[in-house]
């Protein structure tokens, strides 16, 4: 087994003060193709869920955008603990809720929300807290609850490198192993399918739908 080189600590210092630094750049890139194809898959979520849905969007980052059109039919809270990141998020998207925290430890009670949606964030935390952190996203939804999850679709114990100009921090398991944790977790897979990063065309994404059993 690759010996780890970064402890929790400093890794999640690097992806902190990383898009802290990128965060005017970053949002750009993200925004600059609204209809790309995993902004459409926001589709499986919001036709399955009840009006007034209370909608958690992990990784929020600035806000654009994810958060702004989930908000425009539901309750969204936004979650990310990059000051900068939250400092846009509210200017664009006046009408959801944001928090700092560490996704981590997510800081609310017992199925709080009818769905979670998390984009580009579950692969900047180590990969030995992702199950941790899938657990903490069934306690916080409602039976029936809905996650749609962006993952990595390749092995990577852990990398750090220059991402828009700041070093990042990476970590993840395959496609087979998020699949297996995600319903160990205690979810049911709706739909599951790889898709290529818009922004960076060498990198694809494991992109699942699951159902809080």
């Amino acid at each position: 087994m690759m010996k780890c080189m970064y402890n929790h600590a400093s890794a999640k210092k690097i992806v902190r003060k990383g898009y802290d630094k990128i965060a005017t750049s970053y949002a750009a890139a993200r925004t600059a193709d609204s209809d790309s194809e995993d902004i459409r898959l926001l589709n499986l979520l919001v036709e399955r869920l009840p009006k007034r849905a209370m909608i958690l969007d992990a990784g929020c980052g600035s806000g654009r955008p994810v958060t702004r059109l989930l908000a425009e039919s539901f309750a969204v809270t936004g979650v990310d603990f990059s000051q900068e990141q939250l400092r846009m998020a509210k200017a664009n998207v006046r009408n959801a809720g944001f928090i700092c925290a560490d996704l981590s430890y997510v800081p609310f009670k017992d199925e709080a929300f009818d769905a979670i949606c998390s984009y580009y964030s579950i692969i900047h935390i180590p990969r030995d807290e992702h199950s941790k952190l899938l657990m903490g996203f069934h306690r916080i939804l409602r039976t029936g609850g809905l996650v749609l999850l962006c993952t990595g679709a390749g092995d990577l114990n852990e990398d750090v490198g220059d991402y828009l100009g700041s070093a990042m921090f990476w970590s993840h398991y395959d496609s087979e192993t998020n699949l297996r944790m995600i319903t160990e977790s205690g979810f049911e897979l709706v739909w599951s399918g790889i898709v290529k990063d818009p922004f960076d065309s060498a990198a694809s994404h494991l992109f699942v739908l699951g159902k809080k059993k």
